[in-house]
C-alpha cells in the first residue's frame, strides 16, 4: 500500500512538473513597451523586428483606405503606426491643446526606414490595444493670474492718471 502511494506521489509530481513546465513555456510573455528615444537611438538594432510601443495618440487618425496613420507620442517623443482601419475604430478621442487623447499599446514592425512610406520611420501595427480613455482637459481657472492681470491694470490706470495731471500742470 506504502509502495502504491509512492508511485501514483511521483506520477502526480511529475505531471505537476510537467504541466508547471508547459504553462510557463507556452503562455505568452507580455513584452514591455519600448519608450521612442530608445527605437530612435538604437533603430538599426529594431529594424526589421516586432516591438510593442505605447502612447497618447496625438492630431488626427488620417484614414487611408483599410488602413490610418496613427501618431503616438510616449512623453519623449512621437512615432508613426501604420494601422488597420479596423483597429484604428477602437481611437475615439485624439490628443490636442485641450484634450488628451487614448493611450494605447501597439505590437508591429518597425521600420527604421519604410520603403513603402517614403523612407520615413514608422511601426506597422499587428495589434492595437487601448489601455486608456482619454477626453477634455479643463483647465481651473487662475486666480494668482487674475489678481496679477487687476493689480497691473490698477498700477497702468495710476499710472495714466498722473500722467495726465502732469500734462496738464505743464499746460498752466
Amino acid at each position: 500500500m506504502k509502495k502504491t502511494h509512492k508511485i501514483i506521489s511521483k506520477k502526480l509530481g511529475r505531471l505537476f512538473f510537467i504541466l508547471a513546465f508547459g504553462v510557463l513555456i507556452f503562455t505568452p510573455a507580455h513584452a514591455q513597451p519600448l519608450s521612442s528615444a530608445e527605437l530612435i537611438k538604437n533603430s538599426r538594432l529594431y529594424d526589421g523586428k516586432t516591438v510593442v510601443f505605447a502612447g497618447e495618440v496625438i492630431g488626427d487618425v488620417m484614414l487611408r483606405g483599410d488602413y490610418a496613420w496613427v501618431n503616438l507620442n510616449d512623453g519623449a517623443g512621437a512615432i508613426g503606426v501604420w494601422v488597420e482601419r479596423s483597429l484604428a475604430s477602437q481611437i475615439h478621442n485624439n490628443g490636442s491643446y485641450k484634450s488628451r487623447g487614448d493611450w494605447v499599446e501597439v505590437v508591429g514592425l518597425f521600420n527604421r526606414s519604410c520603403l513603402q512610406h517614403g523612407g520615413d520611420l514608422d511601426i506597422h501595427a499587428q495589434s492595437l490595444r487601448k489601455l486608456s480613455t482619454g477626453g477634455l482637459v479643463i483647465e481651473r481657472f487662475n486666480l494668482g493670474k487674475r489678481n496679477l492681470i487687476i493689480a497691473l491694470a490698477a498700477l497702468l490706470s495710476l499710472l495714466w492718471i498722473l500722467s495726465s495731471l502732469k500734462k496738464k500742470q505743464n499746460q498752466k
